[in-house]
């Protein structure tokens, strides 16, 4: 394919069809069927300012012939060799009005590339895939800016180099890591990712902006439903880590925002690392069946295999996320270990002493808006703050000690919670979700592969309460063990819109992904982990972040931010 247009995608194969002049941009028919797809969106929306410059033709298609002209002709030199167009110059400014407005409409569709490490004539070397991205963003800027000078009369006063090009590339190959026989090879034919380059500011946009529900575990493999009719070539495949297990994504082409975005969340493994290499995890995002997504075990393979259907109810990035925690959390109950929704930070005092929390919440319970406060709070007498996971990780017993891990190596950052300036702080690195509604949210790195996996010692585990209203403390620590295994175990929070639930609501060890689906072997683990966590003298508390207490969404996380820093700094 020399390209493909979605609802609100343009994905381009530069290894098939790459423009290198504004002449080739304007013949091309990918130019052509984007025009055509905003004048279609002009009428549909009735935007009767546009409609009534396309009057001005006979022919919607005239104005690509008519940007053709002003590649190489003036306003008046066009006159004099095309009647067609005089009418549309008496009102140029209204043509220069709709050229803008294309343009913008150009730049609010995602626009990815794909390059093959194989290239036609017409297409462009892979060993070319960085040069590339910004040669085709100067060539449509410049196609831009001769088309709108010539109607703007003089050349611009002021230019902003907007990215126009593509936001995202794919330098891509294919990646056999089963045999002929297996009931995985209808996977081999996709496109497996080598590299990405990502332009930012990365912004998405999805029919969903919140998760509902957990995932259900199925006895009989889900691949079943759709493999015989699996079109691979509409498959893109991510290598990733998630935490210590190797896991292969493989997303339809309609959720590439979805896909690129992993690549702030958890550990890319290129190609050369997993060759030949059975995964721990396997995703189908976007498969071919009805029905909801589900998780099977794969005993014979030892795969955990999860599947989620392609409709417009999963087109939310936590749908992405929280399968892949699903299948590594419960990888690890089966192995003994007990996974966290949670936060941990290894925080370096200005005296160089390490403390390492954990803050355990579900979602909304103001785990990262506490961590974030604390950096405030603290200021210069913290000289490090390392996050070590953000939304989930695991405890694990290694030499008779409880050390805690990462899954991933970023963070999926709410918002609306979130100081009015942190966004603007993380622009260049951060891809960001539906910036204008509620529950917004971005994904940025916080940490390394080695960091993550290094293995810190708990030196404080808390709960994140963020319903009561009243406390005596902000950080409040319980006396005995079975106290402080009822109130992890209950799994209280007040939602905060992060999900559908509303009011106050409780999960299983406020982990719905893993611990939910295998809770009775949880039960037993938090006994081991719970009794260990006391009997070695480390306190277990509750940290009253109030986030979901009305007016105290900003003052609560930095209340009891600061009390927990008093309590580190003593």
């Amino acid at each position: 394919m020399e390209y493909v247009i979605g609802k609100r995608q343009v994905v381009l194969n530069f290894s098939e069809n790459f423009c290198k002049t504004e002449a080739e941009v304007l013949n091309s028919n990918c130019f052509k069927d984007v025009w055509n797809k905003f004048v279609q969106h002009m009428i549909k929306t009735e935007r009767q300012d546009m409609i009534k410059v396309f009057n001005l033709v006979p022919s919607t298609d005239d104005y690509i012939t008519l940007f053709k002209l002003l590649l190489s002709f003036s306003m008046d030199e066009i006159k004099a060799l095309n009647n067609t167009f005089a009418k549309a110059f008496e009102k140029y400014y209204l043509v220069y009005n709709l050229v803008e407005n294309f343009y913008d409409y150009w730049r609010k569709l995602e626009r990815y590339a794909v390059i093959f490490t194989r290239a036609t004539i017409d297409g462009i070397e892979s060993t070319s895939f960085t040069a590339a991205q910004s040669q085709f963003n100067n060539i449509i800027l410049s196609t831009y800016r001769t088309i709108s000078e010539k109607l703007f009369g003089s050349k611009f006063p002021i230019y902003r180099q907007l990215p126009a090009g593509v936001n995202a590339a794919l330098l891509i190959s294919k990646h056999k890591w089963m045999s002929n026989d297996s009931i995985y090879s209808f996977l081999k034919d996709s496109e497996a990712i080598e590299q990405i380059l990502i332009r930012p500011p990365f912004i998405s946009y999805s029919d969903k902006n919140k998760r509902t529900g957990t995932y259900p575990e199925v006895f009989e493999n889900p691949i079943n439903e759709f493999k015989d009719n699996f079109k691979a070539s509409e498959y893109y495949c991510y290598s990733a880590k998630v935490g210590s297990a190797l896991a292969y994504v493989y997303f339809h082409r309609d959720y590439l925002a979805h896909g690129i975005t992993l690549c702030n969340l958890f550990e890319f493994v290129p190609l050369s690392d997993c060759k030949g290499v059975k995964p721990d995890l396997l995703y189908v995002f976007g498969a071919d069946i009805k029905g909801e997504s589900t998780f099977y075990y794969d005993k014979e393979n030892d795969i955990y295999v999860g599947v989620a259907p392609h409709n417009s109810s999963i087109d939310y990035f936590g749908y992405m996320k929280k399968m892949l925690l699903t299948l590594y959390n419960t990888k690890m109950i089966e192995q003994g270990n007990l996974p966290l929704h949670g936060a941990c930070v290894h925080i370096t005092m200005k005296n160089g002493v390490h403390k390492n929390v954990v803050i355990i919440g579900d979602s909304g319970a103001g785990k990262s808006e506490s961590l974030e406060a604390l950096s405030e709070v603290a200021g210069d007498n913290i000289s490090a703050q390392l996050t070590i996971f953000d939304d989930m990780g695991t405890f694990k017993m290694v030499d008779g000690k409880i050390k805690a891990y990462g899954t991933e190596i970023g963070a999926f950052v709410r918002l609306d919670d979130m100081s009015s300036g942190y966004a603007y702080n993380e622009m260049d690195r951060a891809i960001f979700m539906n910036p204008d509604k509620i529950n917004s949210r971005l994904v940025i790195p916080v940490a390394t592969y080695p960091q993550i996996m290094l293995g810190y010692e708990v030196d404080m585990v808390l709960y994140a309460n963020n319903y009561d209203e009243e406390c005596e403390s902000e950080v409040s620590f319980f006396k005995n063990v079975e106290d402080a295994k009822a109130t992890f175990i209950r799994g209280a929070r007040k939602a905060k819109g992060t999900t559908q639930e509303v009011g106050l609501v409780e999960s299983f060890f406020a982990n719905p992904f893993g611990p939910v689906q295998r809770e009775a072997q949880t039960r037993v683990i938090i006994d081991k982990f719970f009794d260990e966590l006391y009997k070695a003298g480390i306190p277990v508390g509750q940290l009253h972040t109030k986030l979901a207490v009305t007016g105290m969404e900003h003052e609560g996380p930095a209340k009891a931010a600061k009390k927990l820093f008093e309590l580190l700094e003593n």
